[in-house]
């Protein structure tokens, strides 16, 4: 089994409340889960209110649909965020059974 995770960062300008930042990191999870069928939350920085950080995970047993996977997400998230994406890592995991 192939497990990927990417970590996506984001800087939430002109955002002054938690309520803001929940709005996007929101719309960004439901559009990610409906439309890769992944899992995402927020994995950091959770009382701060302009950063976001989202991490996402999928697996499969290729390591490239996983990397499809996330690539793609990658690039859906910079076409549609109303954030600026300021920093994203990309890790494989694999059982080597």
């Amino acid at each position: 089994m192939i497990i990927g995770v990417l970590t996506l960062e984001f800087r939430l300008h002109g955002n002054r409340s938690l309520k803001g930042k929940r709005k996007v990191a929101q719309s960004l999870k439901q559009k990610l889960r409906n439309k890769f069928n992944i899992a995402v939350s927020e994995v950091d920085a959770m009382d701060v209110h302009d950063k976001l950080v989202l991490g996402v995970v999928t697996n499969a047993n290729e390591i490239q649909r996983v990397e499809s996977r996330l690539s793609k997400a990658l690039a859906m998230v910079e076409a549609i965020s109303p954030a600026e994406l300021t920093h994203c890592n990309t890790e494989i995991f694999s059982d080597s059974d």
